[in-house]
């Protein structure tokens, strides 16, 4: 009764805000990771992200408004992006998990933030981070606009993905701590374990010197190696499958995504 009475709302959602699909298809040809999306599963997100444009705030800086005009196929590029990381899940799970969403805000500029961490001896290292973007339990997703501009593509950067990530890891804790909550299908334990080892593999390799098969910001914190390991995940799926196939695979059954078989079905 539930189901049928959802799929009734959403009907009439559309009936009342019906689905621009010149817009999307616009949004689409801009954002490479769009555009190599199969066509029943960009529907999906296409609707998908037409009813988060409507539920979410989206805004500007006063200082970025006066010279950007935001249309609706960016505003669904944006969202779309967002809602990437929930495609393969269904409506009810979607919007459980970005319920503490409210605002999306875009800065002109990346933004420093004064940090104080404590290393593992207990001694607190103060320093200025620069940032392409934040979130936190409940504030808004804040994040810069050349580093949006520079998100979308297929290179394993994605300003979107990463803080959407922290959104997701929120969902269970006030920190961002790398342990999102999980379905039943995914065992605790093998989620720490897995990612105990590229944590542990990353760590080495900057010890030792050597480079990192994925981003070394995954190196800094539990909560971040989530984020990366999710922008890496959608947006070069390639080059985590190669260096971490556990994690690909534990990532594959948590999104109920497989992105490296889309794009490699899309290229051929």
């Amino acid at each position: 009764m539930f189901g049928k009475l959802w799929r009734l709302g959403l009907r009439g959602f559309e009936q009342r805000h019906p689905f621009p699909e010149e817009s999307w298809r616009e949004a689409r040809g801009r954002v490479a990771l769009l555009a190599a999306l199969p066509d029943d599963q960009a529907e999906r997100l296409g609707h998908r992200a037409w009813r988060f444009v409507h539920a979410k705030r989206l805004s500007l800086h006063p200082e970025l408004a006066e010279t950007t005009e935001f249309d609706p196929p960016a505003r669904l590029a944006l969202a779309a992006q967002v809602c990437l990381l929930t495609l393969g899940w269904e409506e009810d799970e979607h919007r459980e998990a970005f319920a503490n969403v409210h605002e999306i805000l875009i800065l002109p500029e990346a933004f420093q933030r004064q940090v104080e961490e404590m290393d593992e001896a207990g001694v607190v290292h103060a320093y200025v981070d620069e940032r392409a973007g934040e979130t936190s339990y409940q504030g808004p997703v804040v994040v810069s606009f050349p580093d949006l501009m520079a998100s979308g593509g297929l290179d394993g950067f994605n300003v979107l993905i990463h803080e959407f990530a922290h959104k997701l890891d929120l969902g269970n804790s006030p920190d961002a701590d790398g342990f999102p909550p999980l379905p039943r299908e995914i065992d605790p334990q093998e989620w720490h374990r897995v990612f105990s080892e590229v944590w542990e593999d990353l760590q080495s390799r900057l010890a030792h010197r050597e480079p990192t098969p994925i981003d070394d910001y995954a190196a800094s914190h539990p909560g971040e190696c989530f984020a990366v390991c999710c922008e890496h995940f959608f947006s070069d799926p390639g080059r985590l499958h190669r260096a971490y196939p556990a994690l690909y695979g534990l990532l594959s059954r948590y999104f109920r995504q497989d992105p490296l078989a889309r794009l490699t079905h899309g290229i051929g």
